[in-house]
């Protein structure tokens, strides 16, 4: 036995159906598509989203809700954890860079003091917001806010 008489085992290849190749083939007239209808034509094929004409998913479905485009997104800083950065820190004045710095927020995100934890030592904030709570505190242990 040698190279030129290695052959595929019996029934492991095919040949390839050959299509649109005249009456002859076997395969003539219609080559496999069919007799009329959008598959039969060159070029046709259907989108990913087509059910066969049945309403789509997305247009049987109804639209929930409201987005609102004008709406400003603010990054939380609690009390409780604007007292463990003090603590980390050593600093009592704080403004955007600062916090930046501290991981607290990116460079392009705008932070809001909110008033859920505990707030022990006397702070200075710059800060795009600050609520009700929160401000009440600050002030309440001789702090300062001011809004940037």
């Amino acid at each position: 036995m040698d190279l030129s008489n290695l052959r595929p085992a019996e029934g492991s290849t095919k040949n390839e159906k050959r299509i649109g190749r005249g009456t002859g083939s076997g395969r003539g007239g219609t080559s496999t598509r069919g007799h009329k209808g959008d598959k039969a034509r060159s070029g046709a094929k259907q989108k990913r989203h087509f059910e066969g004409g049945q309403t789509p998913m997305q247009r049987r479905l109804p639209k929930r809700g409201f987005k609102n485009v004008n709406r400003v997104e603010y990054v939380p800083l609690n009390l409780g954890a604007l007292e463990a950065l003090v603590q980390k820190t050593g600093n009592s004045s704080f403004d955007v860079a600062s916090l930046v710095a501290a991981g607290v927020s990116r460079a392009s995100d705008k932070i809001k003091v909110l008033g859920t934890g505990k707030l022990a030592s006397k702070v200075s904030l710059k800060v795009h917001a600050v609520s009700a709570s929160a401000k009440a505190a600050i002030e309440a242990l001789g702090g300062s806010i001011e809004l940037v």
